[in-house]
């Protein structure tokens, strides 16, 4: 699977390069919600098959929480770290690194905070987590935890790295890694403008 993804990676890359209207790629791109959609379904689907997994998510209670407060508290951590190597500024790099791989929100809200230069790295640097998380799941879920592989995927766990949790871990980790992206995805509007807040001149 990670060979496929690889592959249909470099046709996009390819694509891309090509330029002009290509039929087939418009269409893709068109029907990109309504494949996002058949992915959650069968996901529920799924899940709803393994017996008692709802009493297995009851039993989580608060601890279910410890896994997406634990990738907002890590990547933050990571930006100022990054702030550190790197010079940018402090408010900058953590409001980055705290998009959790959600790109696309990152790069136009911190580029109408702080201009296109850093609209383009938050852009890009998303971009590159989601990539690399993608690819490395299949590492992560044989040498480290299923944990891992949520954490490393981020915001992104509930949807485009989903696929790769359903094929390397188990059920009752793929509602973790949906739950974990929900919440996420929900700290990332409210955590860039505090981290400006916080970490602003």
């Amino acid at each position: 699977m990670v060979f496929l993804a690889l592959a249909a990676l470099l046709a996009g890359i390819a694509c891309g390069l090509l330029g002009g209207d290509l039929p087939a790629v418009d269409a893709l791109l068109s029907s990109s919600d309504l494949v996002l959609n058949l992915l959650m379904v069968s996901v529920g689907v799924s899940i709803g098959l393994q017996r008692g997994i709802a009493r297995k998510i009851a039993q989580y209670n608060l601890r279910a929480l410890v896994i997406p407060l634990g990738v907002t508290i890590g990547s933050v951590a990571g930006g100022v770290v990054c702030s550190l190597v790197t010079g940018y500024p402090l408010a900058e790099s953590a409001s980055i690194a705290g998009c959790m791989g959600w790109y696309s929100l990152g790069g136009v809200t911190i580029g109408a905070l702080s201009g296109g230069m850093y609209g383009g790295v938050a852009f890009l640097s998303n971009l590159m987590r989601e990539m690399l998380s993608f690819f490395c799941i299949p590492l992560l879920a044989r040498h480290l935890s299923p944990a891992a592989c949520i954490a490393a995927a981020g915001a992104t766990s509930e949807d485009t790295t989903l696929p790769m949790m359903m094929k390397y871990t188990s059920e009752e980790d793929v509602v973790l890694s949906v739950l974990n992206g929900a919440i996420c995805s929900a700290f990332v509007p409210v955590l860039i403008p505090l981290c400006y807040q916080l970490f602003g001149a």
